[in-house]
């Protein structure tokens, strides 16, 4: 991960081209240490999430995943951890998407204050072509999404682009591709002029606890996401994955090719 800051803006970029910056316990470790930095530096005041490459972040490391299946376990803990790590940061954080977004990707979108992507940019909750469900982000990415458009992009897992995704409240805004850094500098320049302790106010009074608090969700939605990753479907989800080849369950409708999480 790449660690920038200039006039009080720490950009934070996930720089992982080779596996489409998907979420790996490296690169996680990588994110949770930057932003713990940001917030323990007084001289900064937004963090922005930004991609190295074509696409901002391919969701969870499947190779990784498979690896892991060895030990029983998946790596859906950390995510809970990043997640939360970004959705309770004082600092306002404001994700910059110029490109394709996946699954935990989207939760990594949802968890930031603002989302600023590019028209062109695409974005799928993938999880159901490859047996799984998106428990984890569902902490982060429900409160923004509207109801009906939430059903039916986690049950058709249907790739929707920048303006729907602004559209249905994952993104705050949707902007031409050559207009983006200027859509971000602009956002960044507005928060910068807030007070630090107010903005943390501020964000204290749009973060306030529900029923259940933010980690307590999480870990109850990381029990059920390790159950679907470690279920029949789950695994052979993520091998033909691995394998680029159909599924079982589609090969069986007599066609289709493999689907992407990324």
């Amino acid at each position: 991960m790449r660690v920038s800051t200039a006039r009080g803006v720490t950009t934070l970029t996930l720089n992982s081209p080779h596996n489409r910056n998907a979420l790996s316990t490296p690169l996680m470790t990588e994110l949770l240490a930057g932003l713990a930095a940001a917030v323990a530096d007084d001289a900064v005041r937004v963090v922005v999430l930004d991609h190295t490459g074509p696409v901002f972040c391919a969701g969870a490391d499947l190779k990784e995943t498979a690896a892991a299946y060895a030990s029983g376990t998946v790596p859906a803990g950390m995510l809970g951890d990043v997640l939360a790590a970004v959705w309770e940061c004082p600092k306002p954080v404001v994700a910059r998407v110029a490109g394709p977004a996946r699954a935990g990707g989207l939760g990594l979108i949802a968890a930031a204050d603002l989302a600023v992507c590019a028209e062109e940019a695409t974005f799928a909750f993938t999880e159901v072509r490859i047996g799984v469900i998106p428990a984890v982000i569902s902490a982060t990415v429900l409160p923004r999404l509207h109801p009906r458009a939430a059903a039916e992009l986690y049950l058709t897992g249907d790739t929707f682009d920048g303006r729907r995704a602004a559209e249905v409240g994952l993104v705050t805004a949707a902007v031409p591709a050559d207009g983006l850094d200027a859509a971000v500098a602009r956002y960044c320049d507005s928060l910068v002029r807030g007070a630090p302790g107010a903005l943390a106010g501020a964000k204290q009074l749009l973060r306030r606890p529900t029923a259940t608090d933010l980690r307590t969700e999480i870990s109850g939605l990381a029990t059920i996401s390790t159950g679907y990753f470690l279920s029949e479907e789950g695994r052979e989800g993520v091998l033909a994955f691995r394998e680029k080849r159909s599924t079982r369950w589609v090969a069986a409708l007599g066609g289709g090719s493999a689907e992407s999480a990324g």
